[in-house]
């Protein structure tokens, strides 16, 4: 599977990146196995922190759907929750 990724730099212009991912991994390991820089990974996955958020794609068909924890999860960030946002780590290719 090839992930498009759509990201900012420092100056904050746009820029993107297509990397291949495998099914079963998540969109976090598969940006940090490709040395994507602003995807946080502190939690390691264990859906604790909330930083790596992702826009998922609407072809819900090639992910998992959002579980009851992640949703719990992102109702309580800082920042103001924006539709269609995921958590990187909760984000497995199918």
């Amino acid at each position: 599977r090839i992930i498009h990724f759509v990201m900012k730099n420092q100056a904050g212009e746009p820029f993107t990146r297509d990397v291949h991912g495998q099914a079963g991994q998540t969109a976090m390991q598969v940006a940090v196995d490709a040395g994507l820089e602003g995807v946080a990974a502190d939690c390691g996955g264990l859906l604790t922190v909330s930083l790596a958020m992702l826009r998922a794609p609407a072809q819900t068909d090639r992910i998992t759907a959002a579980t009851a924890d992640e949703q719990g999860m992102l109702d309580f960030t800082e920042a103001a929750r924006q539709a269609g946002f995921r958590l990187s780590c909760q984000i497995t290719l199918t």
